[in-house]
């Protein structure tokens, strides 16, 4: 039992059944199906966190009907096909004392994807428009209404012969019960529209036919948002009017809370919140729940710390912890977590980029911080070496990092050399713009999974033919980053212009008036700086050769960071590129036609432009070279960590490295 965290490790009985702590995975979806089923990627992936000691596991999102894929990698329950998956599933979590549930689903007018490329075709209670997928919905009949009722038993009664522990019935988000539920999207006539109680009556006999379907030994629980957070959303009365109508009704066990709608751009943004958002912000939802009801409850919205969750749970605003992309990132959390080992968990740093931002390009889910995660039939386990090499890797940006500390927790002999007195690299850099401090997290966890994995790690130390000789390699990993390159500029009447790096390294102190930020890539930097001169008080113009501003970033931080931005007044300008500056005038090419943009009244311009990679010329000698990185070709952070991890283990799997794993 942890002295640290006694509530956390506190079972707790849910229904008829006991989990062993109040850490949660909660439902996301991975990406990782097999042709809509679940296959060795899936069990693999929730195995990992089940033998990292996480207390109960939720699927992802499986549809109960034939118009619930609301994207085409949807895992399905509507026919007996299914079941040896989620078996296989559930004796891998069982085999480490985890439990499972699976989520029942349908998404009504929330759909992504079409059929073959095409616009997607949604239904819902009503015609209602959807904002964010620009979806028209089809009006269902009664009589579907009621078939996908009877789906969602009908496929309750297929999971639970798996040997799944429970299934918990998504009302979150604006998906389909809540959309019955709600009045302004719901303008229905019949038995399941108008009056409170017919607006409710859908949710009401989902509930209550998967209830009747499990029988009373498998848990049923609810997940539903305790404010949409969206125009036209139920606010917080609205749901705890529902919760303790469902309360009284007495067929589910527990409710999982968590915030937002997935309708607009503005309620999305809870769905997976990022670093701007308080950790834990939820747990004020949960607490309002917990006095409606006695049921157990769970809350979700940016725990990632045990701490955070031992704090919730004992101060009474929630009974269990969801903790997802916590245990994305590390998914040992909750087995060092039991151990007080807190300065050994691999924090999330919320960016989104990996996890969820993988999702939205239809692509498996990771972790920046940690690529194993998804991974996992590649990875892991971690081979080990017969013989032991000297490795040196130069450079102690993330992606060296990651190097260092596999080659050496495989059992190599490594020597990391980085010229800066500090490790982290362009890390330290983005840590500095605003809502951005927790990336610098990301150099903190590599650093020290280095040094515990027992790399020799130094600073201040620009790798010479001295040290060459010194350290003798036998392999080398160059890491060292790529460097600042300012575009082909007209520049006259001695106009000031900065590029992005030196101003976030050097802090120039700017003149009064306009800022000019000229953004080549629509990422992090260009947005950062035009915000951090906003709230500072210069009237600011990102100006950007993306579509629009941000369009390198996953769309829930993009959201937040454009709607702080324009907040505080920037200006923005898209799809044009810097050509050319002067004593108060910025000269910006169309990047679509021949139209040039001029922004009068400029007193200092920041470039944001393509970086150069850095590879040092140094005579290597017998040593084997792979260069990993931005500086084999400049990208983000989570290339250079995945290129860290593939050369270390690529290292341990040649044939005279060879061991047993």
């Amino acid at each position: 039992m942890s002295h640290l965290f006694p509530h956390l490790f506190e079972p707790i009985t849910l229904g008829s059944g006991t989990i062993r702590n109040r850490i949660v995975s909660s439902g996301h979806d991975t990406v990782l199906d097999d042709h809509g089923q679940i296959g060795p990627d899936l069990v693999a992936y929730h195995e990992a966190r089940a033998r990292g000691g996480c207390g109960l596991i939720v699927l992802q999102v499986s549809g109960v009907h034939e118009t619930a894929r609301y994207t085409n990698h949807v895992l399905m329950a509507t026919d007996d096909s299914a079941i040896p998956g989620y078996r296989a599933v559930a004796e891998a979590v069982h085999r480490h004392g985890g439990t499972i549930f699976a989520q029942l689903f349908h998404p009504g007018r929330e759909v992504m994807d079409g059929q073959g490329g095409m616009a997607p075709r949604a239904v819902a209670p009503s015609d209602s428009p959807q904002e964010r997928f620009k979806v028209v919905p089809e009006a269902l009949s009664t009589a579907q209404v009621r078939d996908i009722i009877a789906g969602y038993a009908s496929s309750a009664a297929r999971i639970a012969s798996s040997g799944i522990d429970g299934v918990e019935i998504v009302a979150s988000h604006g998906y389909l019960p809540i959309q019955f539920v709600n009045p302004r999207i719901n303008t229905r006539t019949d038995d399941y529209g108008g009056s409170p109680e017919n607006r409710r009556r859908f949710l009401t006999e989902v509930v209550a036919g998967v209830r009747a379907a499990v029988g009373p030994d498998i848990v049923v629980g609810l997940r539903i948002s305790g404010e949409e957070k969206t125009e036209d959303g139920l606010v917080a009365e609205e749901i705890l009017d529902l919760i303790g109508h469902l309360d009284e009704q007495g067929a589910l066990d527990y409710f999982s809370v968590t915030a937002g709608d997935s309708s607009t751009l503005q309620g999305a943004v809870h769905i997976v919140p990022s670093m701007q958002i308080e950790p834990g912000y939820a747990t004020s939802l949960s607490a309002q729940v917990k006095k409606v009801t006695d049921l157990p409850v769970m809350v979700a919205g940016r725990i990632n710390q045990p701490h955070e969750a031992e704090a919730a749970i004992a101060e009474g605003r929630t009974d269990m912890a969801i903790m997802t992309r916590a245990m994305i990132c590390d998914p040992d959390l909750a087995e060092k977590s039991a151990r007080d080992a807190v300065d050994e968990i691999r924090a999330c740093i919320g960016c989104n980029q990996a996890c969820i931002g993988h999702f939205q390009m239809g692509v498996p889910i990771s972790c920046i911080q940690h690529p194993e995660t998804g991974r996992e039939l590649t990875f892991l386990p971690r081979p080990h070496v017969r013989r032991p090499r000297r490795v040196l890797v130069i450079g102690g940006g993330p992606g060296g990092l990651k190097a260092a500390a596999i080659a050496a927790e495989q059992g190599d002999d490594v020597v990391l050399c980085e010229a800066a007195p500090h490790l982290g690299g362009a890390v330290l850099l983005a840590q500095t713009l605003p809502y951005r401090a927790e990336f610098g997290g990301a150099a903190t966890n590599l650093s020290a999974e280095a040094a515990r994995a027992g790399a020799e790690l130094r600073t201040s130390t620009p790798v010479t033919q001295e040290i060459l000789a010194e350290v003798a390699p036998d392999h080398v990993i160059v890491a060292t980053g790529a460097v600042e390159r300012m575009p082909a500029l007209e520049i006259a009447d001695d106009a000031l212009v900065i590029g992005a790096r030196e101003y976030l390294s050097e802090q120039p102190r700017l003149p009064a008036g306009r800022i000019l930020v000229a953004d080549w890539k629509g990422d992090w930097i260009g947005l950062g700086i035009a915000l951090r001169l906003a709230e500072s008080g210069h009237p600011v113009t990102l100006a950007t050769a993306a579509n629009f501003a941000g369009a390198a970033i996953q769309q829930y931080t993009r959201t937040l960071l454009v709607s702080q931005a324009l907040r505080v007044g920037v200006e923005f300008l898209s799809d044009a590129r810097l050509v050319g500056v002067d004593e108060d005038t910025g000269y910006l090419q169309s990047t679509l036609c021949e139209i040039v943009h001029e922004v009068d009244g400029v007193a200092a311009t920041i470039v944001s432009a393509a970086p150069r990679a850095a590879v040092p010329d140094l005579d290597f000698g017998p040593a084997s070279v792979e260069v990993i990185g931005d500086a084999r070709a400049p990208r983000t952070v989570e290339e250079a960590v995945y290129e860290g991890l593939v050369a270390a283990t690529n290292l341990a799997r040649t044939p005279t490295a060879m061991a047993s794993a």
